[in-house]
């Protein structure tokens, strides 16, 4: 199951790669360290709120943009799971 960390980070990552950045010209841009932006995008360091602000900036978009699309995932997976669960419940 998809935790929140990581689905954001999936989320940074995927925005990232989709506007053809570098991880290391992202951090540059966020002004956060590359090895900090790695584990930010793996899913093994939460970031605060000043640090998504940051990476949104240097995405181009708003830190709303980057939360809401996290949570439509969480919200989707889970959504996914129940059904799963359901279906495995009948049977």
């Amino acid at each position: 199951m998809l935790t929140g960390h990581l689905t954001f980070g999936r989320v940074v990552r995927d925005a990232r790669t989709l506007q053809g950045i570098a991880q290391k010209t992202l951090a540059q841009l966020a002004g956060i360290e590359r090895s900090h932006m790695g584990k930010i995008e793996r899913g093994e360091y939460t970031p605060n709120l000043i640090e998504i602000h940051k990476i949104a900036r240097a995405l181009s978009c708003s830190s709303g943009d980057l939360l809401t699309a996290t949570e439509n995932i969480l919200a989707s997976t889970q959504n996914s799971s129940k059904q799963l669960m359901d279906s495995q419940s009948v049977s």
